[in-house]
């Protein structure tokens, strides 16, 4: 590349799909929390048992099972608007409209009304996720795809923030219905994101059959060579990241005896806004070092910033803790942007919405059950022990990456 990773980043922000990608980031991270943590705290003051509080968990699962109704989106839309935008303009609306239901709705009077409708906000709200995925997976160019996925992943995190802390500041002062309310409003970022967001023409691609739409993107995977080494890399090339953090605010307390206040400050709050800025340069660098040299680099990186914590366990201090911290969440910025990108890239146009939701379900196969593992190795081999099983664990992903640079960058080289 002639052009530096400085004037990439320039150009690529002020492009018309980036800045589309940066609301529509913000109206999918949004409504998360509104069905599940705020919605938690809404019930908490509202006197609601903690027994039926904790029944409320189960209205997340739309987001584990979203692949089940993703070919819906592949197949069907209001092809007036686009293939993609139709459903993000759809589903916006009906989120909004389902806030504002929620709004007018009394927990200790209508408390089951207000699960049903908290339900039907977290599906209409994976059903986004699903378009918005596959919107971003079509349009952006392969050039654009590491920064686009860093971008999304900032405004996913924003939207998240104030649907939580902002909301319950508001709830605070103006009550609930006046959160919900204002957060049904703000619905209204992505509505317009989506009404001026450019749209790859994919219209042709669309199965002709809802059975193709079911069985295409299957058989389109499967007539590939090597696929069960593609999946075995997207399960396991974040498998040491996602070891290591498994326990890592149980180690900050346990193992190296930190206070929740600094926690919450260094972790939570410099380790966040360290990891937009990995995540933003992570983007911008993939311009420059393309697809396979960024997840190589960044997935390295990752791996070595865990034995920072096995020394960090050996001999705790503050003065040890925020460079340790800072690198390993400005690393994971990194690697979440490549490896988003790598999602991206493996998806076929004509089934990007499933393909996407299966690859980022079989994705996150390594962060739900490696808790379990976890606890177990940290409670027999100690800490130290832990941290360095935790970097061996990400060698498997990275050899497996190098054994498939060929496949990496024919899909690096597609748009």
């Amino acid at each position: 590349m002639k052009t530096s990773w400085l004037s990439s980043l320039r150009d690529i922000l002020t492009s018309r799909r980036e800045l589309a990608v940066l609301f529509l980031g913000f109206s999918s991270g949004l409504p998360l929390l509104l069905s599940s943590g705020t919605l938690q705290a809404w019930l908490a003051v509202s006197q609601i048992k903690t027994e039926t509080i904790g029944l409320f968990a189960l209205v997340g699962l739309p987001y584990t099972l979203k692949f089940l109704w993703a070919p819906l989106i592949d197949r069907f839309s209001a092809r007036w608007l686009g293939r993609r935008r139709s459903w993000m303009l759809l589903m916006q609306l009906a989120i909004a409209g389902v806030l504002l239901l929620m709004a007018l709705t009394d927990p200790e009077s209508q408390l089951w009304g207000l699960a049903l409708l908290a339900l039907l906000l977290a599906t209409l709200s994976a059903t986004q996720d699903i378009a918005i995925d596959a919107w971003r997976t079509d349009t952006l160019t392969a050039e654009e795809r590491g920064l686009g996925a860093a971008i999304f992943v900032l405004a996913y995190r924003i939207g998240m923030i104030v649907a939580n802390s902002v909301a319950l500041v508001v709830a605070q002062y103006f009550g609930w219905p006046v959160t919900y309310f204002l957060m049904a409003l703000l619905m209204g970022v992505g509505i317009l994101a989506t009404l001026l967001a450019p749209e790859r023409d994919t219209a042709s691609l669309a199965p002709k059959s809802l059975e193709e739409a079911v069985v295409g993107p299957l058989r389109e995977f499967f007539q590939r060579k090597d696929v069960w080494a593609l999946f075995a890399l997207i399960v396991l090339y974040k498998f040491g990241d996602a070891f290591a953090s498994a326990l890592s605010t149980t180690f900050l307390i346990r193992g190296a005896g930190f206070s929740l206040s600094q926690i919450g400050v260094i972790n939570n709050g410099l380790g966040l806004s360290i990891t937009i800025i990995g995540g933003l340069l992570g983007g911008a660098w993939m311009v420059k070092l393309g697809l396979y040299r960024s997840l190589m680099l960044f997935g390295i990186l990752q791996a070595v910033t865990n034995l920072g914590y096995a020394l960090l366990a050996l001999a705790p201090s503050l003065g040890l803790m925020v460079p340790v911290i800072a690198l390993e969440h400005f690393t994971g910025g990194l690697g979440t942007a490549a490896f988003v990108a790598l999602l991206m890239a493996a998806c076929d146009a004509r089934y990007s919405a499933t393909q996407f939701a299966l690859l980022s379900a079989l994705a996150n196969l390594g962060r739900v059950y490696i808790g379990p593992l976890a606890g177990l190795t940290a409670a027999s081999l100690g800490w130290p022990i832990f941290f360095i099983i935790t970097f061996l664990s990400a060698l498997p992903g990275l050899w497996l990456l190098h054994r498939l640079r060929p496949m990496i960058d024919r899909l690096d080289a597609r748009d």
